[in-house]
């Protein structure tokens, strides 16, 4: 019933039952709904960051649900205005392309940007100029501050005239509190984020109409390709879509799946079988090191093995990979 408020049918029994039994602690509303802790520590989680609930020494505070309920569905509503006014600015740039409209020459399917410097200024230029969508790929560690900085200043004037913007970042991010911070500042803007274990190269789309993409995905320094071909953009564009989908709303969990393991734990263990070293797998995770010998040594000791190589028949036997 409360969906359109942001909240699952779980989030929903479980705001219902901190209503209704505020003396319970996690353990307790498990029992009472009949699940699991890490089920119900998740929803919580949720319902904490849509500021239903407060957490409170150990305990758990439901705000009052004639504020916090009104306070998101006005949310609600204020998005459902901004998508309106989303569509209306779509239809106006379409009216605005058909009257202006001449024969002039297309421009070139491909132009090659020099440099990370040539980059940027036109990515500020094309944010300025944005009247509809702009999707991107960051397969990349967390940004520097002054990188969202000014971020932010290129993306507040385009999502208050109704640019629709979706950022898919790598699961690393949630680690990094300040990139965090960003996402749920461009989130209070009407800004989206997902993110998923990894990524296969930088993008930036603008409109449909426009892509840029790195001459070469591992030295991101040389510059990008703008590309226009309307073919080209098109298979962009969905493979885009197909990763927003498998992606993770920043504000939720990444999912687990049967095993137990998350998208970025699987896709090591894939790496690591592929061949990749410990490095190169966290290159690809945008994660350090350690951070990939960790991981790898809780799946060792959940796989009950004794080394890496125990592990990975073992992950195999199991149909983990």
């Amino acid at each position: 019933m409360l969906d359109a408020l942001g909240m699952s049918t779980v989030d929903e029994a479980v705001y219902r039952a901190v209503l209704d039994h505020p003396q319970l602690d996690l353990v307790g509303l498990a029992a009472r709904l009949g699940t699991g802790t890490d089920s119900v520590r998740a929803s919580l989680d949720r319902l904490v960051d849509l500021a239903l609930v407060r957490v409170n020494g150990g305990g758990f505070h439901v705000v009052r649900p004639q504020a916090a309920l009104q306070a998101l569905l006005a949310k609600a509503e204020a998005e459902i205005a901004a998508r309106q006014q989303r569509i209306e600015a779509t239809k106006a740039a379409v009216v605005a392309l058909a009257t202006q409209y001449d024969d002039r020459d297309e421009p070139e399917a491909i132009r090659r940007l020099n440099g990370l410097d040539e980059v940027r200024d036109y990515l500020a230029e094309l944010s300025r100029s944005a009247q509809t969508e702009c999707l991107s790929l960051t397969p990349a560690g967390p940004q520097q501050p002054e990188a969202m900085a000014a971020e932010k200043e290129l993306n507040l004037p385009a999502l208050q005239r109704g640019v629709a913007i979706r950022n898919i970042y790598l699961d690393s991010y949630r680690n990094d509190p300040a990139t965090l911070a960003h996402a749920r500042w461009m989130a209070e803007h009407g800004g989206q984020s997902r993110t998923t274990a990894t990524l296969p190269l930088r993008m930036v789309i603008i409109d449909r109409r426009i892509a840029l993409v790195p001459i070469d995905p591992d030295r991101s320094a040389d510059g990008a390709l703008e590309l226009h071909s309307p073919g080209v953009i098109t298979a962009l564009v969905a493979l885009f879509e197909q990763l927003w989908a498998a992606g993770t709303p920043l504000g939720e969990a990444p999912p687990k799946d049967e095993h137990g393991l998350n998208q970025q734990e699987r896709e090591l263990l894939r790496l690591l079988a592929d061949g990749h070293t410990d490095e190169s797998a966290g290159r690809q995770l945008a994660v350090s090191t350690r951070s990939v010998q960790r991981m790898m040594t809780a799946i060792t000791e959940r796989l009950g093995a004794t080394s890496r190589f125990q592990a990975g028949v073992e992950a195999q036997r199991r149909e983990w990979l």
